[in-house]
């Protein structure tokens, strides 16, 4: 078994569920008391959150690739960063470390295409939905992505910010979301994406008939493929 190396603390809510998802899904693998082997490096998330802010996408990027090494010098054969934001700075990180970064959007595509799904409604934050390092990638894939309106954008945003990344899951905000899910598969998307990390702990798929695919757990569970395979 591979070690997997992970980047969390973007917000910590959602690392629980990276940490949870990769050792259910080892131990459903190999039985018995198997676990997975990780090690995790938790931010300090107002650092980076305040460099984001700033629009200083370079010092985020330093913070983050200096996670990642402190990982790959801890014995992580591959490097999970549990945000998908964050992603924009991918190739910085990948570029200070030897080992792979396992690509957020990679994971997600795969998980998209097993189900038959090329045109989907991303939701996240503002960074995710207006910039291109998500869409890009899972454009490379053969996947169109379709993305909210600049009101509905702003919402998904401040529910991200204000609420989950604090652990509060409003029953409006999820009423919200799933308005903006209903609309845009009305609109012909096949599938939503919840392109933020948070997401998952407000909207399940119990709450829809349109397909969810939720990052946090397509990640995790990616990486657990990679961590097992011959």
């Amino acid at each position: 078994m591979k070690t997997i190396g992970l980047i969390g603390g973007m917000s910590w809510e959602s690392t629980v569920t990276y940490y949870q998802t990769i050792n259910q899904r080892v131990n459903a693998r190999l039985g018995g008391y198997h676990s997975g082997k990780v090690l995790l490096y938790s931010v300090d998330f107002a650092e980076v959150e305040l460099a984001q802010r700033r629009e200083d996408w370079q010092r985020v990027g330093e913070l983050l690739a200096d996670a990642a090494a402190r990982l790959e010098r801890g014995g992580a054969d591959l490097v999970l960063l549990g945000t998908n934001t964050m992603h924009k700075c991918a190739h910085q990180i990948q570029a200070a470390i030897g080992v792979p970064l396992v690509h957020i959007a990679d994971a997600t595509a795969a998980a998209l295409l097993s189900r038959g799904a090329r045109r989907v409604a991303l939701l996240g934050t503002r960074y995710t939905m207006e910039q291109d390092f998500i869409k890009d990638r899972l454009a490379t894939h053969g996947i169109t992505v379709d993305v909210p309106t600049p009101p509905e954008r702003d919402m998904l945003h401040r529910v991200i910010f204000e609420e989950l990344c604090f652990g509060k899951l409003e029953e409006t905000s999820r009423q919200a979301y799933l308005a903006v899910i209903h609309r845009m598969a009305a609109a012909g998307a096949q599938a939503a994406v919840l392109g933020c990390t948070e997401i998952g702990m407000l909207v399940r798929q119990a709450d829809t008939s349109v397909p969810l695919v939720d990052t946090t757990v397509v990640h995790a569970e990616y990486a657990v493929g990679l961590a097992l395979e011959a």
